[in-house]
């Protein structure tokens, strides 16, 4: 079978699988997607830090434990597994972002890992945050705009793949991305001003 049928095999089970059968399904699971995070973490750290660095692993395994951590699966196919892991590679992000904040501001005296540090670099956290902020507000009155924004900028998923992740058609995804993008770029200079 190919990893993708595996994949979405697992999927399937990891919904009907309660307590202890879940973890048994994710440990299945992980080697089958590790490498396809991987991607999606290292386009994200390189877009954020401009260089790729140690916190690619860090972004790759604190997005599964996320996706782990979750009751019930809210995934039933391998695109839906991987637009989720952009939502939580978002999060992850902004968190970063937000502890680079601190730290400006002399908070958060806690002494953070190198790895944890590395995830966003200092000079772009403000730039996530404001974009955060926006795909935020967006996402308050275009909830869809906003999934396809985290496919497409924290997935780094094609306008197919959103479209299967998002059970929507290619069209609607280029409607809606092209509209998402106007909408964050008048957000983001309004804000900026």
């Amino acid at each position: 079978m190919s990893d993708v049928g595996e994949i979405t095999r697992l999927l399937e089970r990891l919904d009907r699988e309660p307590g202890d059968g879940r973890d048994a399904v994710l440990q299945e699971l992980m080697p089958l997607v590790y490498g396809e995070l991987k991607v999606l973490a290292r386009a994200n750290r390189y877009r954020w830090s401009g260089v790729e660095s140690l916190g690619t692993t860090s972004l790759v395994h604190e997005a599964y434990l996320k996706l782990a951590d979750q009751d019930r699966s809210e995934f039933s196919n391998r695109r839906q597994f991987y637009a989720l892991a952009s939502k939580a590679m978002r999060s992850i992000l902004i968190d970063n972002a937000r502890w680079h904040g601190r730290q400006k501001r002399g908070g958060g005296r806690r002494p953070a890992a190198l790895e944890e540090s590395m995830l966003v670099s200092a000079e772009r956290s403000e730039e996530l945050l404001a974009l955060d902020a926006a795909l935020s507000h967006l996402e308050e009155r275009e909830p869809r705009l906003a999934r396809i924004v985290e496919c497409r900028c924290f997935g780094g998923l094609t306008v197919d793949e959103t479209a299967e992740a998002l059970d929507v058609s290619s069209a609607t995804v280029k409607r809606g991305w092209s509209l998402a993008r106007t909408w964050l770029y008048r957000a983001l200079k309004s804000a900026a001003v």
